[in-house]
């Protein structure tokens, strides 16, 4: 976990040696899946490498009508904090989980989220459910956060037993204890839902979301990444700054060769990218550096996985990367407080990693990418947290070429001017 003064984000550029970039393969121009979501993602990703290929001829990038300022304040406020967590948090479908998180039945996740201990389970038919992870009995949480395998929750408090849908089974010692009418006693469910191989859960227990809806076009692209079929490798967590200022971080493509000379640049060309947005959503697409070779090729020789990069973005803080590849990185950002948040990196990959060689290239992959991020992107958003309160009454300006940035501010006011009009 790493913390705001955490020595390991102390290190000058000097004495810090950035990791070896992890070998990538692709996996698009592999796939021969015939159905119709897998054969649209193929359709579309040809297209997607020919827009990013004319702003490699060109030296462009994708850009926005005109820039964006957004206040300073916007960042820092306490009680604009607590309203973006009503009004989008505490609203929306929020993705929680892969579905590879929760491989087959009776595995769980349990994570905490805005304070809400949430449990995300797969029964014993296969069927997903998301509950409160606190006992009915005397409120204890039942299971730990991280992901496992279990065909009964049971309280560590007094025992009380549930099963993967939530269901009162045990009560211990219930001759003295008294009966307890199991069909009031059920843990506090939380609506649920599985598409495209990740989860989506509501922190508000009488909400009702379609999904299908909150895709919209998106949907079928996700679907053609056959995450669902993907494997868990493993998951790290930092601690970083406010969910916004982290997740800017994510969204844009300029700063790769300022911020990640020795890293992500390499790998990835800086400030050129498409944009696409599927209402909330996005997806940036930045070009690879093999683009400089593939342009010479004809359009069937081309393989889109060594040519762009896309990382698919799920509003209001999931991003998957390397959906093309083998191994794939997916980002969840979870508000804690005004000023702090928390990042779960979940490892993917399409095959398990079986042989020693193979662990430690799925290890490497995930080493480089955690050490990238907390010694990189999180050193430097830390830094422009701490100037926040110096800069109130000033604002930020997000440029042309900062599309994604400026999408993801502008969803948010969106959700805040809607949710004062119901007030109203």
């Amino acid at each position: 976990m790493v913390q705001t003064s955490s020595p390991e984000i102390q290190e000058t550029d000097a004495e810090r040696q950035p990791p070896p970039a992890p070998e990538y393969s692709s996996w698009i121009s592999q796939d021969r899946s015939t159905d119709a979501a897998s054969v649209t993602m193929r359709r579309e990703a040809a297209e997607l490498v020919e827009r990013v290929m004319t702003h490699y001829r060109d030296n462009t990038t994708h850009e926005a009508e005109g820039q964006w300022t957004e206040p300073v304040a916007h960042y820092h406020d306490a009680d604009r904090w607590q309203r973006e967590m009503d009004s989008v948090h505490r609203s929306v479908p929020l993705p929680l989980a892969m579905s590879a998180e929760l491989p087959r039945p009776n595995t769980y996740k349990a994570l905490d989220v805005l304070g809400v201990p949430v449990l995300i389970t797969r029964d014993r038919q296969g069927a997903v459910h998301a509950m409160i992870n606190a006992c009915r009995h005397r409120g204890a949480k039942i299971i730990e956060p991280g992901c496992g395998v279990s065909k009964r929750l049971t309280c560590p408090y007094h025992s009380w037993s549930y099963d993967l849908a939530g269901e009162l089974r045990g009560v211990y010692a219930e001759k003295t204890f008294g009966e307890v009418p199991r069909e009031g006693r059920s843990l506090i469910r939380l609506p649920a839902g599985e598409r495209a191989g990740i989860v989506f859960v509501s922190l508000d227990p009488a909400a009702e979301h379609d999904l299908d809806a909150w895709l919209g076009d998106l949907q079928p692209l996700l679907e053609g990444l056959r995450l669902a079929e993907c494997h868990h490798y493993g998951t790290k967590e930092l601690t970083s700054p406010n969910w916004k200022v982290t997740l800017d971080g994510y969204l844009e493509t300029y700063h790769f060769a300022s911020l990640h000379p020795k890293t992500v640049f390499e790998t990835n060309l800086s400030n050129m990218m498409a944009h696409d947005t599927w209402g909330p959503h996005q997806r940036i697409a930045p070009a690879l550096r093999p683009i400089a070779q593939a342009v010479e090729l004809s359009p069937d020789k081309r393989d889109p996985g060594e040519c762009v990069g896309p990382i698919y973005w799920l509003y209001p803080g999931l991003a998957i990367a390397g959906g093309w590849r083998q191994k794939i990185a997916v980002s969840l950002v979870l508000p804690r407080t005004a000023t702090e948040s928390v990042t779960q990196q979940i490892i993917l990959l399409r095959e398990p990693a079986v042989t020693e060689e193979e662990r430690q290239a799925a290890d490497r992959f995930g080493e480089w990418f955690y050490e990238v991020v907390r010694d990189e992107d999180y050193a430097t958003t830390y830094g422009v947290q701490q100037g926040l309160q110096a800069l109130s009454g000033t604002d930020f300006v997000f440029g042309r070429n900062e599309p994604g940035l400026q999408h993801f501010h502008r969803t948010i006011h969106q959700h805040l001017e809607n949710t004062a009009r119901a007030a109203r």
